[in-house]
């Protein structure tokens, strides 16, 4: 962001380039004696403030750089302890390293006993879902075929029920009317094709 000074510059800069040149001159120009002394005049009280923010900007940044520094060396020398601390201790890590190292083995192994347990139990599920689901089919067959053999004796037996009745009638019938027994004498399968025949024409 620029400074107000810096602004005040750039409007003189515009304020020039905008005058107009004396009559017969490449090199003088004719400017507002009034408006040029007041953007000066402002340039004039801006620029001790300018000046003490400028100081106050290089007074925080070399107090900056000094907290930047500070801190620096801080961590130098902390890093430098912990170096240290490190070499002394290099025993004790190396057997951290192991215990490391037998956790994580003993925690593969667990993590592998576990996942071959939940297989095998998985297996056995499935096995268990088939074989209680193929008796249920076998249940349900031999229902639909008892059901089947039920149903077909059941029909013949009505079958032969009609018949016998349709035997009575024809017989009833003859008797009745003698000269109509040429055109009677059909027994029910007779009818029956009859019938099919007929349905399978349509």
């Amino acid at each position: 962001m620029s400074s107000r000074i810096e602004q005040i510059i750039e409007e003189i800069e515009e304020y020039v380039d905008s005058c107009k040149f004396q009559p017969l001159s490449s090199t003088k120009i004719v400017v507002n004696k009034e408006e040029l002394e007041e953007l000066l005049r402002e340039l004039r009280m801006k620029t001790p403030d300018e000046i003490k923010r400028y100081q106050k900007i290089i007074s925080n940044k070399d107090a900056i750089l000094a907290d930047a520094q500070t801190k620096a060396d801080a961590l130098i020398a902390d890093a430098t302890e912990k170096q240290q601390q490190m070499v002394e201790e290099n025993e004790i890590m190396r057997e951290a390293r192991q215990q490391s190292q037998q956790l994580l083995d003993q925690s593969r192994q667990q993590a592998q006993q576990i996942l071959d347990s939940a297989t095998e139990d998985a297996n056995n599920i499935r096995m268990s879902a088939i074989s209680y689901t193929d008796d249920m089919l076998a249940n349900l067959e031999q229902i639909m075929s008892h059901a089947s053999d039920t149903v077909s004796a059941k029909y013949n037996t009505f079958i032969n029920s009609i018949q016998s009745c349709y035997d009575i009638v024809t017989k009833n019938r003859s008797e009745l009317s003698p000269q109509s027994q040429n055109t009677s004498n059909y027994s029910t399968e007779d009818l029956a094709a009859a019938d099919e025949e007929d349905q399978n024409e349509e």
